[in-house]
């Protein structure tokens, strides 16, 4: 049980900050869901942890224990939307470590569709494109063709801002 310790602990060292950010971006800059994904991820990566052969890389792997959360997340509350919440308010506006245009980008990438904002996440993680279409389950010329159509949406979105 101590060696599924240490390997939790060292993979939540290792990526918590890029769980984070993923979910930040998935869940439109709202800080508590952002912390409620990022929560949710490490307790599912915990449960499959026994299960993790290695097959691939463990940042692979996270990523898609992150990717299938929020996804999980956003069908099973999709119907649940508040209505009459003005979009502005599910960014935290006052937080001291994010400023204006990267709010921005969140709002905008938050307006993408679902598959669209995870490949602008990994793509602003730097990943490269033969492991986010592994991670995303999507070839890799498909991959190129909805990052190009993606970019093209959030150019228009902070456009019009």
């Amino acid at each position: 049980m101590q060696d599924l310790n240490q390997r939790f602990e060292t993979y939540y060292s290792e990526y918590q900050d890029m769980v984070y950010s993923l979910c930040l971006g998935y869940s439109r800059g709202d800080q508590d869901l952002t912390n409620d994904l990022v929560q949710e991820t490490f307790m599912n990566l915990w449960k499959a942890l026994p299960k993790f052969e290695e097959r691939s890389s463990p940042k692979t792997w996270i990523y898609r224990i992150c990717v299938n959360t929020c996804l999980l997340h956003i069908r099973k509350n999709k119907n649940k939307q508040t209505a009459g919440l003005d979009q502005e308010h599910t960014v935290i506006a006052d937080e001291p470590s994010t400023d204006k245009n990267y709010n921005e980008l969140y709002q905008a990438i938050g307006q993408l569709k679902e598959l669209d904002r995870i490949i602008i996440m990994l793509v602003l993680d730097e990943l490269p494109y033969a492991e986010i279409a592994e991670i995303t389950g999507i070839t890799e010329g498909n991959l190129r063709v909805k990052i190009s159509r993606a970019k093209q949406q959030l150019n228009k979105i902070l456009k019009s801002k």
